[in-house]
């Protein structure tokens, strides 16, 4: 909720969003390499990764608002803008993908033993479960704990480098009339923003999709690991889809281009939706699963690129129908990025619910029948109806390409009335002074 309040009153006294990335950057990596961190200490541990993460998360918006705006200002220009979001996005995904490999083979080497469900029987179970973890878990606890340490530094030390070459690589451009305007309250544009129709659309649409990947890359692993029976080739399928998706996302750019981007949307986020029934309908093979992963990363692409590249549309159009106001940039991403961490959170706890209902037993070598059929609804059945639901709002989207295109021209006349204008007031000025 923070980006909230990163808004065009704090943008102005500043002069410009970079300060914010600059500022939260070495406090989020603190954070959080401390989220990994295991206290010493018999209670009070749930406080203490509460309080780091919501820290963490805190942080993270603190710099992802600033930069997701930073396309409204390096270009004026609708393909600029495009242009940037598509590298944006695919840079993110990369990063995305280097974070899952760096974690994944770190932690990955680390023998964790899982436990038998015999291991569990007996009248006391608690007892049964101590000597267990007991004997299992001496030596590879210590393990497992510095492998998440040291994962956690070596992203962290990316984290501030990414930070650093944004920072003295990229510059944002102003309008002096931006700058000269008078900033309007924050909550006088969060009420103009809430009641733009377009935009709301097109965030309902992007909070079901969202959500409806979320729920699948969440649960996974999981189900790589129980249902499917790939315990050890997870992480590797898990990076198989990222991979994917970095790779194609150069393509959606160009078909977006090509063919607009309803157009894309539709086909892109709904090429899931073979591959997701056909990953729980036939039985358990590498091979398939491995082709079923790479054809859902072209859709993930989608699905990371394609809201974006979308939301500079709606700001034009705002701006076409509120002249006088400007500056709410901040909002507009704001909510996007409030919708983001929004579907995160109802993704893990409904998976959590779920799969606790089902009996789901933490480390176990096996998992009861119910965990399956969980799984099952959690990656494909449930993130099915989510991407039908989100299409079906995306068809309300009122901003096609011939709506987009009369948008960039009407911007182009408004800025060139804005420019005389401001040349013959300068002239006034200059005339009155000699």
């Amino acid at each position: 909720m923070v980006g909230f309040f990163i808004s065009k009153t704090s943008w102005t006294r500043f002069g410009r969003l970079m300060p914010w990335i600059i500022f939260s950057t070495p406090f989020a990596v603190i954070s959080y390499f401390l989220i990994w961190f295991v206290p010493d200490v018999s209670s009070g541990r749930m406080m203490w990764y509460l309080l780091f993460y919501c820290m963490f998360q805190t942080l993270v918006t603190c710099f992802h608002v600033p930069y997701s705006a930073l396309t409204m200002f390096i270009s004026r220009e609708q393909s600029e803008r495009d242009s940037a979001t598509a590298y944006r996005m695919t840079v993110e995904v990369l990063g995305t993908v280097l974070g899952t490999a760096i974690q994944g083979q770190i932690v990955g080497k680390v023998d964790t033993p899982c436990i038998h469900s015999e291991e569990k029987a007996g009248i006391n179970s608690s007892v049964a479960m101590e000597e267990v973890n007991m004997t299992h878990n001496t030596g590879s606890l210590t393990d497992t704990k510095n492998a998440y340490m040291i994962a956690a530094g070596v992203i962290g030390g990316i984290y501030v480098l990414c930070a650093v070459i944004l920072s003295l690589g990229v510059r944002e451009q102003r309008a002096s009339k931006l700058e000269s305007d008078e900033p309007v309250s924050f909550f006088q544009g969060l009420k103009l923003v809430m009641n733009h129709g377009a935009y709301i659309k097109l965030i309902t649409g992007f909070l079901f999709t969202s959500l409806a990947f979320m729920l699948l890359e969440g649960n996974f692993a999981l189900f790589c690991t129980y249902t499917l029976g790939f315990r050890n080739d997870f992480q590797n399928i898990l990076l198989a889809i990222m991979l994917s998706a970095t790779l194609t996302i150069p393509l959606w750019q160009w078909f977006l281009t090509r063919f607009g981007k309803k157009t894309a949307v539709y086909v892109g986020i709904s090429s899931a939706i073979p591959f997701l029934i056909l990953v729980v309908v036939i039985e358990s093979n590498l091979v398939v699963t491995y082709l079923a992963a790479i054809a859902a990363g072209i859709s993930v692409a989608a699905a990371f690129l394609l809201p974006w590249s979308m939301l500079p549309d709606v700001i034009d159009d705002f701006s076409l129908q509120h002249p006088d106001s400007r500056g709410h940039e901040a909002i507009f991403f704001s909510f996007y990025v409030f919708f983001t961490k929004f579907a995160s959170g109802v993704s893990l706890g409904v998976s959590t619910l779920s799969l606790d209902f089902a009996g789901y037993q933490t480390r176990g070598c096996s998992q009861p029948e119910a965990v399956h059929t969980t799984l099952r609804v959690l990656v494909s059945a449930a993130p099915v109806a989510l991407i039908l639901l989100g299409l079906l709002l995306f068809k309300l989207y009122p901003i096609d390409e011939k709506k987009r295109r009369e948008n960039k021209k009407a911007l182009q006349e408004l800025s060139r009335e804005e420019s005389n204008s401001s040349s013959e007031s300068d002239s006034t000025e200059l005339a009155n002074i000699v």
